[in-house]
């Protein structure tokens, strides 16, 4: 293998091998335009260590450019190293030769009418085209909403619904991503401030603006940032997302069921609920319906022993979701981050949510206000299972505390391998404690030791970790009244970028941009933006200013949600309109030429997605470092369950005779199935209504289909007391440590 000195310095074109659930090399590539250079392959893990991962499509993009379209698509996760790409444009090849060296491609000849699909090519055979996609009218695509009517205020007077934050899944199980949307009321109040606000509404939608559901969070949840969080994913693997929230009495899902009691009003006369119950309910991330609701813990208890007596402490809220088994998502929610904290982890799992673990401080001094406004989920001590990194203070996946660095409460919280050239894991974070040793400080993120940091002795309220100069290797940090360092603790000019906000990988080099607004304090909003660091004059450039948009949160300033969740590896952005009867998704327009894996199959980043939307969120980082001068990404383990097309035979059956033959049969096409070989199915089940029944006898393989045969007898069984259509569930296991899954319908006699 090439010695890290030569990759760097040639860095043109190499091939660096990645491990997937299909226990096979996938190439993480970095390509410019000299020779390729191979690079050895890792072996591959047992596939029981693998993280389950979405399955997603091609994600493909066509925007408009002064110099034509530029056309993105996904590499994925799961795909090997030899994969290629064409190019049609309107049904004809655009692409001389087969594309080895991007997943992007500037076609000078397209208009604004060309239709666009792309085919991967595996050992020379193109594989099953990509949807086909028209030509995006801008720089980006508007996402229509359906804006909530008006609220009244007790005194007569009228509030609004503003837009607010957001998060993505893959609700129907398609491969492609849903939006899910957090309405915010204009009366909306930050903790520390009374009044009664208006109903939270949380809504789906897909891409193209088709309204999905709609679930409406009642009188007895509070509106504002440290309330509601919103946790989309699939938390049991069957390939489509659930949506978790905290409810109270009296929310309605998305087919109109209160939970609760729908009559009850516990808002007290300043506004604040500090009484009544508390749910965690899971909905179905397809339909909005409750799936189950359970007593929320953390529970509140006695308000007091938060902080505070008259409600602000109490209800300071944060979330994510963790791989905290190493293999499967679980979900944490957490409460408290000053005189008490308090955490929960609650598995998913084959219909039931059961609690695993739960951590409380109090008593406990050296672990009080430890907790940030943000939270940050990563493998910081190398068993693959993820610890919680909850401010200043690390939770080990089994919810005992790992470390506490008694540093204090702060705002601003960035984690991942932000310095290359040591082993392991970094936090970088910001205090808000007056007489905390340090205002701004970067520690080992596995025992807690202080590298390096800065006095303040004030409140240091933003901070901020990026690569945005090459001069120096690894990420650069700056906070308010910190000037910018090198991840060393170097300072490098004594200048501090003006934005303090949020880092996007947006243009074509491999450094991270800076998306923030442009306040305007009439309004408590501001214009979304992207600046480029000139490292050379210490400030700013403009590249792009999203007119027409607002930011969430006041002086916050975030969109709605940034990720990478369209095309290439870069990342899109997405804030409200002003008048948010859309949502606004920006992609780049630059041409790369670095081919990186889509960065929603790395699991921290994945993980950092689905809490962009909790509190006073940063932006998401990976699991290694993404910059100038880096080097081989490590390997990425996981699986995903694709779908399948099942057609099951016959299509009724009689329960009482042998009318219908002696086996079921069941017709599978994976279609969709992009492993790096023909893979073959393990098992197969059927499934309904808690009932199951094996395959006795599969045939055929990923590239020309299945076929499951089922003894009629275990079926029947299964499907005794029912009667008319019913919906049979089918899941699968590949040998490469893959599932699929489908569904038909039958008619029952």
């Amino acid at each position: 293998m090439h010695n890290q000195r030569h990759w760097r310095r040639k860095v043109k074109k190499i091939g660096v091998s990645v491990l997937v659930s299909m226990q096979i090399a996938v190439s993480w590539s970095y390509l410019q335009a000299v020779p390729s250079y191979a690079a050895e392959s890792a072996s591959a893990p047992p596939a029981d260590t693998n993280r389950q991962m979405e399955y997603l499509d091609r994600g493909l993009v066509a925007v408009p450019t002064a110099d034509g379209v530029l056309v993105s698509w996904r590499f994925l996760g799961t795909e090997p190293t030899n994969i290629a790409f064409n190019l049609y444009r309107d049904g004809k090849k655009v692409n001389a030769a087969v594309i080895t060296d991007s997943t992007n491609f500037l076609d000078v000849a397209g208009t604004a009418s060309s239709r666009y699909s792309v085919r991967a090519v595996l050992d020379g055979k193109e594989q099953p085209s990509a949807m086909a996609v028209g030509v995006w009218t801008g720089p980006y695509l508007d996402v229509p909403l359906q804006k909530p009517a008006d609220g009244i205020n007790a005194d007569g007077s009228t509030f609004a619904y503003n837009a607010n934050d957001a998060s993505v899944g893959d609700l129907d199980g398609d491969g492609q991503y849903e939006l899910v949307l957090k309405w915010d009321p204009s009366n909306a109040k930050d903790n520390s401030q009374k009044g009664v606000t208006g109903e939270v509404f949380v809504d789906a939608y897909k891409l193209d603006g088709t309204f999905l559901w709609r679930i409406g969070l009642g009188r007895n949840v509070r509106a504002g940032a440290h309330y509601t969080q919103l946790m989309v994913y699939d938390l049991d693997g069957d390939g489509k997302a659930e949506v978790a929230l905290r409810t109270a009495d009296g929310a309605k899902d998305a087919a109109g069921r209160v939970i609760g009691d729908a009559d009850a009003d516990y808002r007290n006369s300043d506004g604040y609920v500090l009484t009544g119950p508390e749910h965690l309910t899971l909905f179905e991330g397809q339909t909005g319906k409750e799936l189950i609701s359970i007593p929320f813990e953390p529970a509140r208890g006695n308000v007091t022993d938060w902080g505070d007596g008259y409600g602000n402490r109490v209800d300071r809220f944060l979330a994510t979701i963790a791989y905290l088994d190493g293999q499967r998502p679980s979900l944490v929610m957490a409460r408290g981050y000053y005189a008490k904290t308090s955490l929960v982890a609650y598995n998913w799992r084959d219909g039931e949510l059961s609690k695993l673990w739960a951590f409380d401080s109090k008593g406990n001094p050296a672990y009080e206000a430890q907790g940030n406004h943000n939270i940050s989920v990563i493998n910081v001590d190398g068993d693959t299972k993820d610890e919680i990194v909850y401010g200043a203070m690390t939770l080990d996946d089994d919810g005992s505390v790992l470390y506490a660095t008694r540093l204090g409460h702060g705002d601003a919280l960035h984690v991942g391998d932000l310095d290359p050239d040591r082993p392991g894991k970094e936090v970088f974070k910001v205090m808000e404690h007056k007489n905390s040793p340090y205002g701004a400080a970067v520690w080992d993120a596995a025992t807690g030791q202080t590298i390096w940091g800065v006095h303040t002795g004030t409140d240091t309220g933003r901070g901020m970790s990026a690569d945005i100069d090459p001069r120096y290797k690894g990420e650069e940090q700056w906070a308010t009244g910190v000037s910018e360092h090198s991840v060393k603790g170097e300072e490098i000019s004594g200048a501090t970028p003006t934005s303090i906000n949020f880092g996007i990988w947006w243009d074509g080099d491999l450094l991270r941009e800076l998306l923030d607004h442009t306040f305007d304090t009439s309004i408590g909003a501001g214009t979304g933006k992207i600046d480029k660091w000139d490292y050379v004059n210490n400030k700013t450039q403009n590249i792009l200013t999203a007119a027409g948009t607002l930011s969430n949160n006041h002086t916050k300033g975030t969109p709605s949600l940034q990720a990478d969740i369209l095309g290439d590896w870069r990342e899109e952005a997405i804030w409200r309109t002003a008048d948010s009867r859309a949502l606004r998704i920006y992609t780049t327009t630059a041409v790369t030429e670095y081919r990186i894996p889509t960065l929603m199959h790395d699991p921290v980043y994945r993980l950092g997605v689905s809490w962009q939307n909790v509190a006073y969120n940063q932006p998401p980082h990976t699991s290694f470092y993404l910059g100038e001068g880096m080097d081989p990404p490590p390997a990425a383990n996981i699986y995903v369950t694709y779908p399948a097309d099942v057609s099951i035979t016959p299509k009724t059956l009689h329960l009482k005779n042998e009318e219908s033959g002696p086996s079921v049969t069941a017709h599978i096409d994976l279609s969709k199935y992009n492993g790096a070989r023909t893979a073959v199915v393990t098992s197969v089940s059927l499934s309904v209504y808690g009932g199951s029944a094996q395959a006795e006898d599969i045939k055929g393989d990923s590239a020309q289909g299945f076929k499951a045969i089922f003894d009629r007898d275990s079926v029947s069984r299964m499907l005794s007391g029912q009667s008319g259509s019913v919906e049979l569930h089918l899941r699968g296991r590949l040998d490469d440590g893959s599932y699929f899954q489908g569904s038909d319908t039958i008619r029952v006699k």
